[in-house]
């Protein structure tokens, strides 16, 4: 069991001095025997957050990315060029073009090429494809692909495969991590586009566990109705969870309402953040 769990976020929209912000997401997860890189940003802040919180990224041993957008995939070539010996878990989708249409124009929201190269030219023997859950570790898992249950949870946005916008992009790849401590389940999330609620009921199902202490990561809320956001809170506060950490792309008006609505303890989360289970 996993004790004496740290998790320091290294990217986030949000930062306090001396660290630096982007429109990223990038979080290490230390465990006793796993030191675990959770997206890796957009613009190569994590490098020098890293560096202000002493977190040697040389010696992370596994990297998993929620899913192929910029902005969490955005320093992975740089990443692999110091960690020959990392395990890295990714879906195929997370190469996918994509695109973003707001106003009628398209935007690349794909990883960038190098990135994908790195990952391509990586060892084949060190990549894991999740298609279907995946542990680490007994005690650490990837969820994989995640089905999409709930009524009132969508992708988050108008995202499609084409920049004509005729063939929506499903988000395949979104995925989360889980640990099991004795407090109960961390679970990190990334932009949560299959839902936080859809991603929360199969880590437990998939993990076997019954409590979650510890939920972190964006949950993709920024421009959900109100209903949703609703919704949301009512379906959190029923799974009872200790700590939530809202970041990155869940939106100013969600963060209010858990923050008012919630029965779990709530800490904004932004770079430079450590916290502790």
């Amino acid at each position: 069991m996993n004790e004496n769990v740290k998790i320091a976020i290294l990217s986030d929209n949000r930062s306090v001095e001396p660290f630096e912000s982007e429109h990223g997401f990038s979080i290490v997860v230390k465990t006793p025997d796993r030191k675990i890189l959770f997206d890796t940003g957009q613009f190569g802040v994590i490098f020098r957050n890293a560096g202000k919180l002493d977190i040697d990224l040389d010696k992370v041993d596994t990297i998993v990315l929620s899913h192929g957008h910029y902005d969490h995939s955005g320093s992975v070539a740089e990443v692999l060029q110091e960690n020959l010996h990392s395990e890295v878990y990714l879906h195929s989708a997370t190469f996918l073009p994509r695109y973003s249409i707001r106003e009628g124009e398209a935007k690349s929201v794909q990883m960038a090429l190098e990135d994908r190269e790195a990952i391509i030219t990586y060892d084949e023997s060190q990549i894991h494809w999740t298609f279907a859950p995946r542990n680490i570790t007994s005690e650490i898992g990837v969820t994989g692909p995640i089905p999409r249950k709930t009524a009132f949870e969508d992708t988050g946005g108008l995202f499609f495969l084409d920049p004509e916008g005729h063939e929506p992009d499903p988000i395949a790849d979104d995925q989360g991590l889980w640990v099991r401590t004795p407090k109960g389940l961390v679970v990190c999330v990334g932009c949560s586009h299959s839902g936080i609620i859809n991603i929360l009921n199969y880590v437990l199902e998939v993990s076997g566990a019954e409590k979650i202490h510890t939920l972190i990561g964006g949950f993709h809320l920024a421009n959900a109705s109100e209903e949703r956001i609703s919704r949301t809170v009512e379906a959190l506060n029923a799974f009872d969870i200790k700590h939530i950490i809202p970041c990155h792309c869940t939106g100013e008006t969600a963060i209010e309402k858990i923050m008012k609505e919630s029965t779990s303890t709530v800490t904004v989360g932004h770079a430079g953040m450590v916290h502790f289970i």
